[in-house]
């Protein structure tokens, strides 16, 4: 591990923000059928081959963040993951209620780790 602090820091924050979408990509394996019902009836076309596609990415992107090799373009990849998958598995617009709020803070969540990530990109270029 580095011995100064912003490497340190540096390197948890790869851990963390990495490891979320490695583990996210473990558990997206586990409620596959249910994530590809639900892709599909969004209409997301070959949802089952999506859904495989986004799950090795998220794991594949998740560890390259973690590790610090290709920093930059894994967590470009990552945030165009956001992008396309935010609105369709957090859309709070269609909601009310608890499940709203629960929504809510998915899609909040997502926006931060796109920050995050965005940040990365430009400690890394």
């Amino acid at each position: 591990m580095p011995a100064d602090l912003p490497s340190t820091l540096l390197f948890f924050g790869r851990l963390l923000a990495g490891g979320a979408f490695v583990f996210a990509g473990l558990r997206n394996i586990q409620n596959a059928a249910l994530l590809t019902g639900l892709m599909a009836a969004r209409g997301v076309p070959q949802a089952r081959l999506a859904l495989w596609a986004g799950i090795v990415l998220q794991i594949i992107a998740g560890l390259l963040v973690i590790s610090g090799l290709w920093t930059a373009i894994a967590c470009a990849v990552l945030v165009l993951f956001l992008v396309v998958a935010t609105p369709m598995f957090h859309n709070f617009w269609d909601h009310q209620g608890p499940d709203r709020a629960s929504r809510i803070n998915g899609f909040i969540g997502n926006v931060a780790l796109g920050g995050g990530f965005l940040t990365l990109i430009a400690q890394s270029v």
